[in-house]
């Protein structure tokens, strides 16, 4: 094939631009996109009152080691994903040890929890976001809430109402919310098999625009632990080393 040859609209161009020299290319500056708050429920590691339904496989001991182990990664997750400032919203209170060590590691605001259901928690935590643009709400049960998940979720829910992860037992792992809307928090059943199933019926009647991401899973009953186990091998001999620590 013979050389090929610059057109009339290349030779222009090089033209004006002298010497042949590449034009500038003129980029509008971006703005910044509003940060999406991350408010995380979480109850303190303490023996008797943590991850009750695996005492009978754990101990007490073992049971609020595990929780340690939840909250560090819940809160290590948030941090990592960067969608904007991420809260603990603490029970049964702020100045348990886990979370001063959390607030201290991690740089997070620490609130304590309302009184109130699930759905009044929640709601408060909304409600008293430090970001307007939107609240990403979650627990500590999911270990498959991943910095990646939860910048999909902060994305999606720029451009909707809101957004979910649903659970597997029926729940979601998580709630990602525009605005506080107490109605969407009425008359939930709570820990039920149908939460997310009321959840969406309350979306529909709010005539509200929501995107749900992959299901994924908590951490709650003996057989989620062998789970839990089997995905992260390391968990079994943290919690046990944890659990001696606390004896």
């Amino acid at each position: 094939m013979g050389e090929e040859r610059p057109s009339a609209v290349d030779r222009a161009a090089d033209a004006a631009n002298g010497h042949g020299q590449a034009l500038p290319e003129s980029r509008a500056p971006q703005e910044p996109r509003p940060a999406i708050g991350v408010a995380i429920l979480a109850k303190a590691p303490i023996a008797g009152l943590a991850k009750t339904r695996l005492i009978p496989c754990l101990g007490a001991e073992g049971a609020a080691a595990l929780q340690r182990w939840l909250l560090q990664r819940a809160v290590a997750n948030a941090v990592a994903a960067a969608t904007g400032p991420v809260t603990v919203w603490c029970a049964p209170k702020v100045d348990q040890a886990d979370f001063v060590r959390c607030a201290q590691q991690f740089e997070v605001s620490l609130r304590r929890q309302p009184a109130g259901d699930l759905g009044a928690r929640m709601l408060a935590a909304v409600a008293e976001s430090p970001t307007s643009a939107g609240t990403l709400l979650i627990g500590t049960d999911c270990p498959g809430l991943t910095p990646a998940v939860l910048r999909r979720a902060a994305n999606a829910l720029r451009d909707q109402d809101a957004v979910l992860v649903p659970a597997e037992d029926g729940g979601y792992a998580l709630l990602g919310l525009r605005r506080a809307v107490p109605t969407l928090f009425a008359a939930v059943d709570w820990g039920s098999a149908v939460v997310m199933t009321q959840t969406r019926q309350r979306l529909s009647e709010l005539r509200w625009r929501w995107r749900e991401l992959a299901t994924l899973w908590d951490v709650d009953r003996p057989a989620d632990y062998q789970r839990l186990q089997r995905e992260f091998p390391e968990v079994a001999a943290w919690t046990e080393a944890e659990a001696r620590q606390d004896d």
